[in-house]
């Protein structure tokens, strides 16, 4: 139970540095206004995420 909340802890972490990152950095950043930048910066923190509960899912599938 103990490591569950641990990697839940790291999880939202991360998360909320990815969501700073994108608040407060990103803005001054010299990225062009298109649909496809859009995308992956909306996308990229779910995507990041599922490769993670994914890569969790499969070490402790094999132990």
């Amino acid at each position: 139970m103990e490591n569950q909340l641990i990697f839940i802890a790291k999880l939202l972490v991360v998360s909320a540095v990815l969501s700073l990152l994108m608040k407060y950095v990103l803005p001054s950043a010299p990225i062009p206004a298109t649909v496809t930048n859009a995308l992956i910066l909306v996308l990229s923190p779910t995507v990041i995420m599922a490769i993670a509960l994914l890569w969790r899912f499969q070490t402790q599938k094999q132990t």
